[in-house]
């Protein structure tokens, strides 16, 4: 009996083909509007939390001041000293790395080619706890480090700006009025989630920097690294500690200084993404509600116009249960079709947007087979009270009406 409904129903669409396709152009419509939202805000949380996991895993950064926010008055804070870093590296075992860095943006120079960049005192330890790697040469050796010879290593924006598609390994480049031996090169790491370029810096021996750029000995940020399998909780909380005894701040005493979990911002900003993602999904499954409507008014003109039908089959002994589900069958089988159009447009208009934002394209099962099971549901939903109507005709009034 269903086959023979399923068949009833094709028939029926191909014979009202324009009908059925504007029909089914709501259902498509919602189905699409929900897989593009959710595959596009998938792709975005994705690509947010693989931005945040390049700038380190299980990373704090240490910073003098308060941490930006609305509501907070700005705090007058010293800057931290190479000692700092050393009590942190001392005093919390559970501190894989620390790196102390501090920044100043600098000209720097080879033969005729010029580029303003970011230039980072620092240590080898920040390349570990950025999880940066080195194209060619090597990092700085201890002896460098201590004595703050002028030597540096370039990020991969500056290469090529510099040296274009040639080694710049034992170059020499000036940095502001300085000449430096460039003893390595960075892999490239490209933009930020904010849009900065990570690969537009040089990196050069802290006390290199201290002395001979800023001219003081101030340290400006703090990197401290952890273990993959350890957390970043009580770290975070014994380097607050270490910091209150360090800068003597007393109880009740604002600090002036903040710590940033860069994994609870990298879980702070993925379920922001995904509560976002949500609700992009419940506004554009409204429009699966709208398709609905649709289905529910051309169901009641088929009705109307297939009142001799429903008379004929009812006369010759058709039950009431076959008019309703013939025409329940009908409303399922025309917002099926236009589910499965909705997911192919819908995958493909994902991917094409995917494309051009440059993000993940993250396809969900789930969704999809969800998208489909909901575009069926409006059509049961929808389709009963036009198939109860033809079910509920009474044969002699139907033929008396033709």
């Amino acid at each position: 009996m269903l086959g023979n409904a399923i068949l009833v129903a094709v028939r029926e669409i191909r014979r009202s083909a324009l009908r059925s396709l504007l029909t089914m152009l709501g259902i498509v419509i919602g189905v699409a509007a929900v897989i593009v939202m959710v595959t596009i805000g998938s792709g975005a949380t994705v690509m947010v939390t693989d931005e945040i996991e390049k700038l380190g895993g299980n990373l704090l950064i240490v910073a003098p001041g308060q941490r930006p926010g609305p509501g907070r008055a700005a705090v007058a804070a010293a800057a931290f000293e190479w000692a700092d870093a050393q009590a942190i590296a001392g005093e919390i075992p559970s501190a894989a790395v620390v790196a102390p860095a501090a920044s100043r943006s600098a000209v720097v120079i080879h033969g005729g080619e010029n580029w303003n960049s970011t230039i980072t005192g620092t240590v080898n330890e920040y390349l570990q706890a950025r999880n940066w790697s080195l194209r060619e040469g090597r990092v700085f050796t201890q002896g460098e480090l201590r004595s703050g010879k002028a030597v540096c290593i370039i990020g991969n924006t500056v290469r090529e700006q510099l040296f274009g598609g040639r080694s710049a390994v034992n170059a020499r480049i000036r940095v502001g009025r300085l000449s430096c031996q460039v003893v390595g090169a960075l892999a490239a790491k490209g933009q930020s989630m904010i849009g900065l370029d990570q690969d537009d810096l040089v990196l050069v021996p802290l006390r290199m920097f201290q002395r001979r750029i800023a001219g003081s000995q101030d340290v400006a940020s703090i990197y401290v690294a952890v273990g993959p399998e350890v957390s970043t909780e009580p770290v975070l909380q014994a380097i607050t500690a270490l910091m209150h005894e360090r800068r003597r701040i007393g109880a009740g005493e604002d600090n002036d200084f903040f710590v940033m979990d860069m994994e609870e911002v990298a879980r702070t900003v993925a379920g922001a993404a995904q509560i976002m993602t949500a609700l992009l999904g419940a506004v554009a499954a409204v429009s699966l509600l709208v398709g609905g409507v649709g289905i529910m008014n051309i169901m009641l003109v088929s009705v109307a116009q297939r009142t001799r039908e429903i008379g004929i089959r009812l006369s010759i002994g058709a039950l009431q249960r076959d008019i309703l589900v013939q025409f329940l069958v009908e409303a399922v089988v025309i917002s099926s079709l236009g589910g499965l159009l909705g997911i192919a447009v819908g995958l493909l208009g994902s991917a094409l947007l995917a494309g051009s934002l440059s993000l993940p394209f993250i396809p969900d099962v789930r969704v999809v087979g969800l998208a489909f099971l909901f575009s069926a549901g409006v059509g049961v939903a929808f389709g009963y009270l036009p198939a109860r109507r033809a079910a509920g005709l009474d044969p002699i009034a139907a033929l008396r009406l033709e």
